[in-house]
């Protein structure tokens, strides 16, 4: 969310608008507490302490400012600009939708699913919405009770510059940043641990391809550091010499790590957007992902996709072998092809 607020901001300073952040600053957070009661203190400067600074002075800011909310999930603060100009801007209700029981994957606990209730209580006070993607919209009407609202999708736009780079010099100036030889090309992974960006299930996915025959390309997932689920898949995965994971990397060398990468994997589970395929594509690279909505809507025709991972554990394995089908059918293209696949499936998109 800084990130997507931040490229708000400076987009609306182009545009020659005034534009001043708001948000709860830590104070109680900062306490010497247990790291149990740290979420617990946080909350309180955000839905306690800053609310009441707030709304003494709103009194001085001006009736005609819009206010912006960068998340839903800020939607405890909506009532109090409620009658004010504003707009909500939705991501995604995954969140949401487990604590109502709808995502196994994710179960809620009890303080979860009412600390969720909270937030749509909030944003149900809202009159103006903004999702980043059809999917989303049609889950906040359904949030929303289908209640006569101002709610409109509007696609991400990318915050950072990618081109379609020359495959093999972007793979080895990014080799040499990482330090790793490339050599023989690599499968990329964009992404945190969230539950739904299934970066186990990536690493299945490529142990899959990998026993399929003899290549030696390298998986690097770049992003979080990983949790203990990702490294136990790691240690367990015979390929292990060849999987990196990849943190702290700067900025300027990401459009690197997706125009020289072989294909682009990203079988989430789900997503408000998926922003990582819109810069992949943009990059020129292959997309393969899941074939469900919001990626769809982002892929278009320019993407390769395959089932979502089923939930059942004697069906993984059967799933991993049918998406490193797809990689084999991508991967044994030569270069030049994949680039002209690539670029001419954004072209129809």
């Amino acid at each position: 969310m800084p990130r997507f607020a931040k490229m708000l901001a400076e987009g609306m300073h182009q545009r020659g608008h005034e534009v001043e952040l708001y948000t709860a600053k830590a104070f109680f957070y900062q306490l010497n507490v247990p790291a149990s009661l740290k979420k617990w203190f946080g909350y309180i400067d955000q839905y306690l302490m800053f609310p009441w600074q707030f709304k003494k002075k709103l009194k001085l800011i001006p009736f005609d400012t819009l206010f912006v909310f960068t998340d839903h999930a800020l939607g405890p603060w909506v009532p109090i600009v409620k009658d004010r100009p504003h707009v909500i801007h939705c991501h995604d209700f995954l969140a949401q939708r487990s604590a109502l029981g709808e995502i196994e994957e994710n179960l809620t606990s009890y303080s979860g699913r009412k600390y969720q209730s909270y937030i749509r209580n909030g944003y149900q006070q809202g009159k103006n919405f903004i999702s980043v993607s059809e999917n989303t919209r049609l889950e906040l009407q359904r949030f929303l009770k289908n209640r006569s609202i101002s709610s409109h999708m509007v696609y991400n736009g990318l915050n950072q510059s990618f081109d379609t780079l020359q495959q093999a010099k972007a793979g080895a100036t990014f080799s040499k940043r990482i330090g790793i030889d490339l050599a023989n090309g690599y499968i990329l992974h964009v992404g945190g641990n969230q539950w739904y960006k299934n970066r186990t299930g990536v690493i299945e996915i490529y142990n899959a391809y990998r026993k399929s025959n003899t290549s030696n390309i390298k998986l690097l997932l770049l992003g979080a550091k990983p949790n203990q689920k990702l490294l136990d898949a790691f240690q367990n995965s015979e390929f292990k010499e060849d999987i990196h994971f990849l943190t702290e990397i700067e900025d300027e060398y990401i459009p690197m790590a997706y125009a020289g990468a072989n294909v682009f994997l990203f079988p989430s589970l789900a997503e408000g957007f998926g922003w990582p395929i819109a810069e992949a594509m943009a990059s020129g690279t292959l997309v393969v992902t899941t074939g469900e909505a919001p990626m769809t809507e982002v892929g278009g025709q320019a993407a390769f996709y395959i089932q979502k991972r089923p939930s059942v554990k004697e069906k993984k394995q059967d799933w991993a072998n049918e998406a490193a089908k797809m990689l084999v059918k991508l991967l044994c293209f030569p270069e030049n092809t994949r680039k002209e696949a690539a670029e001419a499936g954004i072209q129809n998109a």
